[in-house]
């Protein structure tokens, strides 16, 4: 064989199962909506992208509870944007209201 066929296929055997070679990211959407996140449980990969929608009456925050992300506050009709970067589970809070969720980088 040729060292790029060679090259490309211990590419793929490298990859763990599911994992596509050179899988781009993604983006995962989040609404905010009657008192609660949907979903409330997420996971990416470092450098997914991950949007919070309020479609509430109120406000909402998204809030770390280990202080590594707080989006400050999110009228209603707006959202927020994180990219994601560090892995790990990270569970967050309406900080205005009792409100969880968690949110894992793999």
């Amino acid at each position: 064989m040729r060292p790029f066929a060679l090259a490309l296929i211990a590419g793929l055997l490298a990859c763990s199962p599911g994992e596509a070679a050179g899988s781009k990211p993604v983006t995962v959407k989040v609404t905010i909506e009657a008192m609660q996140f949907s979903p409330a449980d997420v996971t990416v990969r470092p450098g997914d992208t991950v949007v919070w929608t309020n479609n509430d009456l109120v406000a909402h925050t998204v809030t770390s509870k280990a202080g590594v992300f707080d989006s400050k506050v999110i009228p209603p009709g707006r959202s927020w944007t994180l990219v994601a970067k560090r892995k790990g589970d990270f569970a967050y809070i309406c900080s205005l209201h009792p409100m969880k969720a968690s949110l894992t980088v793999r």
